[in-house]
């Protein structure tokens, strides 16, 4: 068994012996066995040579040699002297140096910077958009590449050209994730791309992945081809505020509606003085009890799915002040004013009360006095009639006696 195995071995030697001798800079496919040559190394024993690792899986340079013996299932020193490592792996990379002492006593050195690397498999665009609309933000897709190392990158294409995120018109949104145990990366490239009006009905996009090492042609999504939609064009939304002139008084009320005649209806979003309001869709902005928090320039925008934002023309709310003339010089203001003017209110309405007092209580005295006087005006009267009585008998008893 021993024996069968120093063969295959040997066999394992001859079929990587070429991509070993002569290279500093190795790379390495992960899983596959990689045989590095020491250079001046004796073909048979007895050898002096040792070889020293400084890898992901050491500390410090890890020393092996032919008398001794391996290392775990990592590496180990073949009969010729070269350094086998049966299935590299992500911890592998790192530098490997061998030093050698020929039979003619000559040293010779060997140096190897050993990098590995995953071919993932081919990428593909998951989640295909089934058409586009134009003038307005379209997800695309996303390419999706996985189980590669070192990560690489991916590339979106538009009819076979490369396609450039300018964050205006084209923009993506990359994710890499890692596998905790395997190392091996997942790339992911969600695509938004916003198309002009009246451009190309059709469109054709793909991805590709470029391999960090080695050098490789990339690799290519199958492409999907997308049909342009030109939605009609929107008529445009008018805000309506009442009052009309937008002024009000301090406590009034003010209100705002957005009039979209799209069907079905938008969403209506408000902004004031540039920021959007942090409000439920509305198509009515009331205001009540105004105050000078509410001043400002507001307007209101329409989201339809098949259409881009739409913003109204902007109306300005402002509020009428009423002017207050102040207090005099010598005046009290403020609280003082308030409590004479209360004072002087009180005080007036005592003198109304005692003026009607006044006025009852003389009415009264006038009545009694009129009703003692009424006898003594009778006496009065009856006297008078009676002097007149007796002046007129003298008179009468005259006339009678100068008669015939």
């Amino acid at each position: 068994m021993a024996t069968g195995a120093a063969v295959g071995a040997w066999a394992l030697v001859l079929s990587l012996w070429g991509a070993a001798v002569g290279s500093r800079n190795l790379t390495a496919q992960i899983g596959k066995p990689l045989v590095l040559n020491c250079k001046g190394a004796p073909k048979k024993p007895p050898q002096q040579l040792e070889w020293k690792l400084n890898t992901g899986r050491t500390e410090a340079w890890k020393i092996l040699s032919p008398q001794g013996g391996p290392w775990d299932s990592v590496a180990r020193v073949l009969p010729n002297g070269s350094l086998l490592l049966p299935a590299i792996g992500i911890q592998d990379e790192g530098t490997f140096r061998c030093r050698a002492m020929s039979q003619n006593g000559k040293e010779t050195k060997s140096s190897y910077q050993v990098r590995v690397y995953q071919i993932p498999g081919k990428p593909e665009i998951v989640d295909p958009a089934s058409e586009l609309t134009a003038g307005v933000p379209n997800k695309v897709g996303t390419c999706v590449s996985e189980g590669g190392y070192p990560a690489g990158t991916l590339s979106w294409h538009l009819d076979g050209k490369p396609l450039v995120p300018d964050g205006k018109g084209v923009s993506v949104k990359e994710e890499t994730r890692r596998h905790p145990e395997t190392g091996l990366f997942t790339l992911q490239s969600e695509l938004m791309v916003t198309p002009a009006r009246g451009g190309a009905p059709h469109t054709t996009f793909s991805c590709s992945f470029s391999p960090g090492l080695p050098r490789r042609r990339p690799l290519h999504t199958a492409p999907i081809q997308l049909s342009v939609w030109e939605p009609v064009p929107l008529e445009e939304i008018q805000l309506v505020v009442k009052p009309e002139s937008g002024t009000v008084a301090l406590g009034g009320t003010v209100t705002l509606t957005c009039e979209a005649p799209t069907q079905p209806p938008p969403q209506i979003h408000w902004i004031k003085d540039g920021t959007p309001l942090p409000l439920p869709p509305s198509a009515v902005l009331l205001l009540p009890e105004v105050g000078p928090q509410d001043e400002g320039t507001y307007s209101c925008v329409a989201t339809h799915p098949s259409h881009g934002p739409q913003e109204s023309q902007a109306v300005s709310i402002s509020i009428i002040e009423t002017v207050e003339e102040g207090p005099t010089a010598g005046s009290v203001g403020g609280p003082g004013l308030g409590t004479l003017a209360l004072a002087l209110g009180i005080l007036g309405g005592l003198g109304i009360v005692a003026l009607l007092i006044g006025i009852s209580m003389w009415r009264r005295w006038r009545h009694q006095g009129e009703k003692r006087k009424a006898p003594e005006n009778q006496e009065e009267e009856e006297e008078e009639r009676a002097e007149l009585n007796q002046s007129e008998e003298p008179e009468a008893a005259e006339s009678n006696a100068g008669g015939p």
